[in-house]
């Protein structure tokens, strides 16, 4: 599965924090579409290295907890030193 695009939340449009995501737009699974990021978190726990960014060098999608317990996911580090998954286009 490929995440192509985000969703941030309300006055979140330019925001460069993960948490902020509110959904993810998969597409290559059963139903192409947005999903929140808690969704995802729960399916990553389950399935990992399942899903991947839509972008070179194809990072895979990880689970992760902020500090205040809420589910996100950030994509895996590279050298470019800012997370892929912000690099998406946003809607």
């Amino acid at each position: 599965m490929k995440a192509i695009k985000i969703k941030m939340k309300p006055s979140c449009g330019s925001s460069n924090n993960l948490t902020e995501i509110d959904k993810i737009y998969l597409e290559d699974c059963q139903e192409n579409g947005y999903y929140s990021k808690s969704s995802i978190h729960d399916f990553l726990k389950n399935n990992p290295n399942s899903i991947q960014v839509n972008i070179y060098p194809y990072p895979n999608l990880q689970p992760m907890l902020s500090q205040t317990g809420e589910k996100y996911v950030r994509s895996e580090p590279d050298y470019t030193g800012r997370d892929n998954l912000l690099k998406l286009p946003r809607e």
